[in-house]
């Protein structure tokens, strides 16, 4: 099956599936950044104080925090550089906005000390109110973007909340196991210059895989490609290894590697060739026949490495 968007090409699967039965949930990323936390790992470990100033420090317009520029109303309202762009108005007082900067709170804040704004999805750290928005950018509990290639997917979230948003939602395919047997079907495939077949995901030791399959042009060469991702945080993926055949008529190639974390987009690993590349005429070779439909079966495995 591809992904909505395109035609409709058939992919089967030769193992059980499974219902994990993970419940949707919904996080909001907004924290008030004046909560009180207790820290149990990081850079700095203790209580981030609940104080005025760092309500201050909350843009009313976004709820986010402000970080230098921090403008200010006539009236001495306070908003980030980012929301100040796109509103005419102080959002408290009406009053027309001009370009005033508010030095003083700006100096304030750089002796604060805040929470990660991922505090909520276990984050227990507090930062320097500048090293704080550098932490953010590679907090291991930042949410993760929907791995569901074929279509630029807005939702993010924590790895149960996304497995369940790609079975209801995208409808992908769900099996329990760490081998498999994958067979992709089309009909014509050379009228298909660039294409994304539906996503599958596997629950293995514990931990979800997505395996993709994809037909672009590598060059002026129609090329099929297929590679594993690990969702969780890439620390993890190198635990585990994976291995892709393709073959028929006596013939086979083979793929090993490290899956990839889904930090990185499926278009980036596919851009990178980190996967098993099929050229197509040698995939019409495997699906045997007259060679003009694609029969094509992709077998795999994944174990963990030892410690």
């Amino acid at each position: 099956m591809m992904s909505p968007g395109s035609s409709a090409y058939e992919s089967t699967i030769e193992s059980d599936s499974a219902d994990y039965g993970i419940a949707s949930e919904s996080v909001e990323f907004r924290p008030s950044p004046h909560m009180k936390i207790l820290s149990l790992n990081g850079t700095k470990r203790g209580t981030a104080p609940n104080t005025a100033v760092h309500e201050l420090l909350e843009c009313p317009v976004c709820m986010n925090i402000m970080y230098p520029p921090i403008h200010q109303c006539p009236n001495g309202h306070t908003l980030c550089s980012k929301c100040q762009s796109k509103v005419r108005c102080c959002p408290i007082c009406r009053h027309e906005l001009g370009n005033i900067r508010c030095l003083a709170l700006e100096r304030v804040a750089e002796s604060l000390e805040l929470p990660c704004r991922y505090q909520i999805l276990g984050c227990q750290d507090i930062f320097p109110y500048h090293g704080r928005l550098r932490h953010e950018q590679n907090c291991r509990f930042r949410p993760y973007n929907c791995p569901y290639a074929g279509a630029e997917c807005p939702v993010t979230g924590d790895i149960p909340s996304l497995v369940s948003h790609l079975k209801s939602d995208h409808k992908v395919d769900m099996h329990d196991g760490c081998t498999f047997n994958h067979r992709y079907v089309k009909s014509n495939p050379q009228d298909v210059e660039n294409a994304t077949w539906m996503l599958t995901v596997f629950n293995c030791y514990g931990y979800q895989f997505c395996l993709h399959f994809e037909a672009f042009n590598l060059g002026m060469a129609p090329v099929y490609m297929a590679f594993i991702r690990f969702m969780g945080d890439d620390h993890d993926a190198r635990k585990f290894s994976y291995s892709l055949e393709v073959g028929g008529s006596g013939r086979k190639m083979t793929w090993q590697g490290i899956p990839r974390s889904i930090r990185d987009s499926h278009t980036k690993v596919r851009d990178s060739m980190d996967g098993l590349i099929i050229q197509r005429s040698m995939a019409l070779f495997f699906s045997g026949g007259n060679r003009q439909e694609l029969k094509l079966k992709v077998a795999g495995r994944i174990w963990k490495e030892q410690a």
